[in-house]
């Protein structure tokens, strides 16, 4: 292996560098992310992270690296880098509290002529895992109301091994737990030195598995889903990588199905399949021609 110095993260000044151009494009045909040019330098330094971590001393030199067979976890690694979230447990309570109040009664109703009592959730994009944690949070919170003698399936994806591994030890520092009342941090995680664990109820009806929302064939087969949560995921994906998601997402979801995404985000100009619905605090999207729950 060169022992030739690593070139630093490039400075970016004038046309972008052609090599640099090759990998962002890379990144989107696999991951359906687009770094625009004012996202270049982000893209650069993580590449720089990669290219010192394999002694690699040019962009051209890590491109090949990218493509080659015989370092085929790279890319991988290269999306690990670039797709690191941030998230926390609760981030959302009025979309948590209008799924508790409104959706899951209405989705109990369109199912209850159906022999088979279960509800199956999406958190597509879950990073560390506290979104999925706290939706099971949740459903636990109803296993002895509403949900008696339901089953409850949480499916969450992500594309970042690194953020699988920490949401499967369930580990969690002060700054993820910072919105946790009492109540749920005495009842559901044990205290471990400065860190909460998550206890294991909370994990049972949970899959945690990496997904590339950009993989068609991956995507066709995540049916049957109630609910689907993917917030502030496809803020990196441009339109027509956007489009191609949704129309997976709505075909995914049965016939009442909700989507939830980013307070930030939004639909317009995205897909019309969709029906806005307003609730208590926050907006969410419905499949089918039912009324629109909150009105």
């Amino acid at each position: 292996m060169t022992t030739a110095a690593v070139q630093p993260a490039l400075a970016l000044e004038g046309p972008p560098d052609p090599e640099l151009v090759r990998i962002r494009d890379l990144v989107y045909r696999e991951a359906g992310i687009f770094h625009p040019e004012n996202k270049l330098r982000l893209l650069s330094d993580r590449c720089g992270r990669r290219m010192k971590e394999l002694k690699t001393p040019t962009l051209r030199e890590y491109f090949k690296c990218l493509t080659a067979n015989a370092v085929r976890g790279e890319l991988v690694a290269l999306l690990n880098e670039i797709t690191i979230g941030e998230t926390c447990f609760f981030r959302n309570q009025p979309q948590l509290d209008a799924l508790r109040q409104i959706v899951i009664p209405k989705l109990l109703q369109a199912k209850s002529h159906l022999p088979l009592r279960r509800l199956r959730i999406w958190s597509a994009g879950c990073s560390t895992g506290e979104e999925p944690y706290t939706l099971s949070m949740l459903m636990l919170e109803e296993a002895h109301g509403r949900l008696r003698d339901w089953t409850v399936e949480i499916l969450a994806t992500d594309l970042n091994e690194r953020s699988l591994e920490h949401a499967k030890n369930a580990l969690y520092g002060t700054y993820s737990t910072r919105n946790l009342n009492p109540h749920y941090r005495q009842k559901y995680f044990t205290q471990i030195a400065e860190q909460l664990q998550v206890q294991a109820p909370v994990h049972n009806s949970i899959s945690f598995s990496r997904l590339n929302l950009s993989d068609d064939g991956r995507m066709a087969f995540m049916k049957g889903l109630d609910v689907i949560f993917c917030c502030n995921v496809l803020i990196y994906f441009d339109l027509t990588s956007k489009r191609r998601v949704i129309q997976h997402f709505y075909n995914n979801l049965l016939p009442h199905g909700y989507l939830f995404m980013g307070h930030s985000e939004s639909l317009y100009g995205v897909s019309d399949d969709f029906r806005l619905i307003h609730l208590p605090g926050a907006t969410g999207y419905i499949k089918g021609e039912r009324s629109p729950a909150g009105k």
